[in-house]
């Protein structure tokens, strides 16, 4: 397979807080180094010897030294921390910007999906936006005329094709401009984390267009993602970004391992206190969790686990004043905007008195869960949604991970288990 992207050497540096360099000498100096052909004195790296953590006094590199060469036809995953790089990356390939230093050769015409809303002008209608987006591409106007109907058709929003594009949901945006980036022939696709913003059958659709592009049109794929389901099911290969730099390169499955597996050592071996614990919504506080791990067939704290492993998510509670009754629901989910399993148990429906202890241990069953990263919440109730107890959620546990050497997940299956099988004990 020939290569369509090649990557050398490249680094992005930015200044931190300072827009424009602050005084009319340096923006002249920069524009008669532009206008010779010279490398902007202005935008020169910082030494590497002083480059600690890929940052220098208000400078940060937001890419420090990339290689990649990406086949035609091949589908890469690219994944890491918010904040590593990844959709800076996609930018400089899109070149929404450009790069402080290196070389990037493409061999085709890139779609890119980065931000919802992309590309698209706001006072325009959706048909407007279609035109416009295919254009730009480089397609006349009988070609775009043969594609629309599929398009508006993929994209589900028929009905609002002659609306402004300002008046879209940003699931809409998301749809529409999903469905104009696939179906206008780019050699190269490149998608961002908007994907989440869509319901999950819009996902599953986006993903198996996806395959179908890279499989039977030779398209080449560059998929960014923290569902690591949607990646390995994807995705062939992928690699890891770190503080700008690609750490790890390999078959997809490898590199999600690693990535899971190297964000899980904060939690390992380690539960939560009630000090530990910091609430991020109002709580009356009449009951109280005080203390939270997630368990494995041995009994120890964890929270990743191999696909197959018996998972216990364990609490202990105590009640700080009267209360007629207490039940704990909660959820996973494989963002924030979904809660695809919801837990509901009532633990006492009679009052308990101040001072009482108890704890909860809910078992998920072998093979029910599939990889990837789920976040988790959990609120303690009364027989009403207002009486909110206590609440749990992303922001103060750690997420559960589930990971497998081998693949197992099938785009066709979806990226979520619906079905849930676990059992609750309390006492």
């Amino acid at each position: 397979m020939s290569t369509v992207i090649e990557i050398k050497h490249l680094y992005k540096e930015y200044q931190l807080g300072v827009i424009g360099h602050g005084t009319l000498y340096k923006d002249l100096q920069s524009w008669w180094a532009r206008k010779r052909g010279k490398e902007d004195p202005n935008s020169l790296l910082t030494s590497v010897d002083n480059i600690k953590y890929g940052k220098v006094s208000d400078h940060i590199l937001a890419l420090n030294d990339i290689n990649l060469n990406v086949k035609r036809g091949e589908r890469l995953g690219i994944i890491g921390k918010n904040g590593a790089g990844k959709t800076t990356l996609l930018k400089v390939l899109s070149r929404i910007t450009a790069p402080t230093k290196g070389r990037i050769r493409i061999n085709g015409r890139i779609a890119s999906l980065i931000e919802v809303g992309t590309g698209f002008h706001p006072e325009l209608t959706g048909r407007e936006n279609v035109y416009l987006n295919g254009t730009i591409l480089g397609l006349k106007k009988f070609e775009i005329d043969e594609r629309f109907d599929e398009i508006v058709h993929f994209s589900g929003v028929e009905e609002y094709i002659d609306t402004p594009v300002k008046r879209y949901s940003s699931g809409m945006h998301v749809r529409l401009g999903f469905s104009v980036a696939a179906h206008l022939d780019p050699d190269i696709l490149v998608v961002d984390e908007v994907l989440a913003v869509g319901d999950v059958e819009f996902q599953k659709k986006a993903l198996g267009k996806m395959k179908d592009v890279s499989k039977g049109e030779g398209r080449t794929i560059l998929f960014v993602s923290h569902n690591m389901q949607s990646i390995t099911s994807l995705c062939d290969n992928a690699i890891l970004i770190d503080k700008g730099s690609i750490v790890l390169e390999d078959d997809s499955q490898t590199v999600v391992n690693k990535y899971l597996k190297g964000n899980s050592t904060h939690f390992l071996n380690k539960s939560l206190k009630y000090g530990e614990f910091k609430r991020d919504i109002k709580v009356d506080g009449s009951v109280r969790f005080t203390e939270f791990s997630y368990l494995n067939d041995k009994g120890d704290s964890c929270d990743y686990f191999t696909k197959g492993e018996k998972i216990v998510i364990y609490f202990k509670y105590r009640v700080m004043r009267y209360v007629k009754s207490l039940k704990i629901e909660g959820s996973l989910g494989l963002n924030i905007n979904s809660s695809l399993v919801v837990i509901r148990h009532t633990i006492s429906a009679t009052p308990l008195e101040s001072g009482h202890e108890g704890e909860i241990k809910i078992t998920i069953e072998p093979d029910c869960i599939s990889i990837g990263e789920f976040l988790v919440r959990f609120h303690l109730r009364g027989k009403t949604k207002w009486e909110n107890y206590d609440y749990l959620s992303q922001t103060n546990l750690p997420n559960l991970r589930i990971f497998n050497r081998k693949i197992t997940a099938k785009i066709n299956q979806g990226d979520i288990m619906l079905e849930l099988k676990h059992s609750i004990e309390s006492y």
